[in-house]
């Protein structure tokens, strides 16, 4: 948590990291259409179940065009510094899995 506090410090990076905290709580956003699912791209979703929200794949599944989803055992909010050999490999079969 150090490093990420000194990454934001450094690079003068909090205040657009934190508005997308503050938007989410006050300026909900709303979709332009009411199509189902609302995200229509083929979506893939990683599930790190250390991360502070889970997200329940029932959900996900009428919200999003949801083609890939996997759940792992650890990592968490930083999963992509904390296994980045599982997030490159899942990223990977997604995108595999998008060629047929």
């Amino acid at each position: 948590m150090l490093t990420t506090v000194m990454l934001y410090w450094l690079t003068d990076s909090f205040g657009t990291s934190a508005r997308y905290y503050y938007e989410a709580t006050h300026k909900l956003w709303q979709p332009s259409h009411g199509n189902l699912p609302v995200v229509a791209a083929p979506t893939g979703i990683a599930v790190f179940l250390n991360e502070l929200v889970l997200q329940p794949k029932k959900w996900a599944e009428k919200y999003y065009n949801l083609k890939h989803w996997t759940q792992y055992p650890e990592g968490g909010h930083f999963a992509a510094a904390e296994e980045p050999q599982l997030v490159t490999e899942d990223i990977r079969r997604f995108f595999r899995g998008l060629r047929d």
